[in-house]
């Protein structure tokens, strides 16, 4: 971990590029993120212990139909959806997919597991509307996939421990049975402060708050992040795989990314969350069949460490996240690290 911040800044020398001869504005700009996470980065392999997901942003939706690449209906939708439609804001539309994995703690024996965790597995696809400025941001996101061995999760965990040359997990048999999983997702974050300390140097803070109901997941959900660093970027931070949209893309138009003359910034960030947790399948079990399930915690936490390097229109990030006990008789709180890049262009 004490070379972290000297593998950011190499990393971020492979995603360089010219100076751009004018600054671009946020609203005629994407944006692609792609995430990684594994508890390897906590030295486990166990409870949530992989996730992948690519998701894009579109730049507004009004400059999309001026120029004929959406109906114009969609514009109106989207302007008329509750919790997305302040005025003055830009308005977009993501779309994500992604996959998650769950195991529990003994993935050496094929027998049921009765205190742990259920294998399960977690392949899903999502469709976002957005509403931002540069001091807020509303997400209304609707999720839906499969959960049980239609994810793939086996397939997917048997491959990379294969390529890597690790023992594979032997008790997959007892994974949670197919069930079709859906979430609506509510969200909005503020940049409640930013203050410029000298020259470039800056902090903000950014709290946010939301929900998600489904037979997937349905939470409540808190939190705030405190961010300190040189050319910090307008956007709503860095988060690890969750519902809610995608926080990475530029808000305003001094942004490093979109700025000619800025096009080198770093930064660190530490956060808190918390969720009140009604229902989680990957504990709880399956809706409509019997299978493996634990009693799970109603509170659960989280605490984040981590860095950015801005780069041209890249957004390198590296957060270590440290989870409280999910389930009753869950042996150690859980930590995973979680690389995210993004591209705007």
């Amino acid at each position: 971990m004490t070379s972290l911040p000297v593998c950011l800044l190499a990393l971020a020398s492979l995603f360089s590029v010219p100076a751009l001869a004018t600054e671009k504005p946020p609203e005629q700009t994407s944006t692609f993120t792609f995430i990684f996470e594994n508890d390897l980065f906590g030295e486990t392999d166990a409870q949530y212990t992989n996730g992948l997901q690519l998701a894009w942003l579109s730049g507004d939706l009004a400059r999309y139909a001026e120029a004929g690449r959406v109906p114009g209906w969609l514009l109106g939708v989207v302007s008329r959806m509750p919790f997305v439609n302040a005025e003055g804001r830009l308005r977009n539309v993501g779309f994500a997919l992604g996959q998650q994995m769950y195991t529990p703690e003994d993935v050496a024996q094929r027998e049921l597991l009765p205190g742990d965790r259920p294998y399960a597995g977690w392949l899903y696809g999502g469709v976002s509307f957005m509403s931002r400025s540069e001091v807020a941001m509303d997400v209304v996101e609707f999720q839906a996939g499969m959960v049980g061995p239609a994810a793939l999760a086996e397939q997917a965990q048997d491959l990379v421990h294969e390529i890597r040359g690790l023992p594979t997990a032997k008790g997959w048999d007892h994974q949670l049975e197919n069930e079709p999983g859906f979430n609506l997702i509510l969200e909005h974050r503020d940049r409640r402060w930013r203050q410029t300390l000298h020259d470039r140097w800056a902090f903000d803070v950014i709290t946010g708050a939301g929900g998600v109901v489904g037979n997937v997941a349905s939470y409540l959900q808190t939190g705030g992040i405190f961010r300190l660093g040189w050319n910090l970027p307008f956007d709503f931070g860095t988060s690890p795989i969750r519902p809610g949209g995608d926080p990475n893309a530029p808000a305003a138009r001094g942004d490093p990314r979109l700025d000619h003359m800025t096009r080198f910034g770093f930064h660190v960030f530490a956060g808190l969350g918390g969720r009140l947790v009604l229902r989680d399948i990957f504990l709880d079990g399956n809706t409509f069949a019997d299978s493996h399930s634990v009693d799970k915690e109603l509170l659960v936490g989280d605490f984040v460490l981590g860095a950015t390097v801005l780069a041209g229109p890249a957004k390198l990030s590296y957060t270590q996240n440290f989870r409280s006990r999910e389930f009753e008789g869950q042996p150690d709180s859980h930590n995973f690290g979680s690389i995210s890049l993004s591209w705007t262009f």
